[in-house]
């Protein structure tokens, strides 16, 4: 027969038992890399709404709805979160270019002119990821991952233009000027609408916007090859 020690050490028990599976369901999350989703999730909204200066991996935390030292199993400090935050905004942004072009059927010089249309997509849905992805020393431009994914979207340009041109960049100085030149074009484009000096084209309804942007493209960046060739 139990005495009551037993019986009351059997009691206490359970809580405990319960109390752990919290835990243990906290510790399988991690391990299939749904905290690091939910993190760079918050940390896009953290960012967007306070901005780099204000943003802080306890700030993310809160947002992901975990403890403020949830997020050192994936980040060690906030650079480390704004760098992974900017090497997916890179991926994201080739995904863009890529969607545009596709659309754009097989024409190279309206695939060229695509790829800025897309860059556009990117830098104007997502202003402050874009500007943490090439206008900040927040991100450690060292980190390999972050390389290769801003190589890769650069790549998409460089074949556009080898493309429109029939010359590789990669290969040809004149063909990676027009490149650069390219870039330029529709990355200052970007930062004027993003700053409200284009009110002509910013105050347009979407469609007539569009229209507007895609004139300016045409006639900077594709119809600048033509007069080169």
């Amino acid at each position: 027969m139990p005495t009551a020690n037993a019986t009351r050490g059997a009691k206490k028990r359970k809580p405990g038992r319960r109390a752990r599976e919290p835990a243990a369901k906290r510790a399988r999350a991690y391990h299939h890399g749904d905290l690091r989703r939910a993190l760079l999730a918050a940390g896009e909204t953290e960012l967007a709404e306070k901005g780099l200066e204000g943003f802080t991996l306890r700030g993310c935390a809160r947002r992901a709805g975990v403890s403020h030292a949830a997020p050192a199993h994936h980040f060690r400090d906030a650079r480390a979160l704004l760098t992974a935050l900017a090497t997916e905004g890179f991926r994201r942004f080739a995904a863009n270019m890529r969607t545009r072009m596709k659309a754009a059927g097989r024409d190279p010089r309206a695939r060229l002119a695509a790829s800025g249309l897309g860059y556009l997509d990117f830098a104007l849905d997502s202003p402050a990821l874009f500007r943490l992805m090439f206008a900040s020393d927040y991100p450690d431009r060292d980190d390999e991952a972050l390389q290769q994914a801003g190589e890769e979207s650069f790549a998409i340009l460089l074949d556009a233009v080898k493309e429109a041109r029939g010359r590789d960049p990669r290969a040809d100085a004149d063909a990676m000027t027009d490149a650069v030149a390219a870039w330029s074009l529709v990355h200052g484009l970007a930062n004027l609408l993003l700053a409200g000096r284009l009110p002509p084209i910013a105050e347009l309804a979407p469609a007539e916007k569009e229209k507007a942007i895609r004139s300016v493209i045409d006639r900077l960046v594709v119809t600048g090859h033509s007069a080169q060739e």
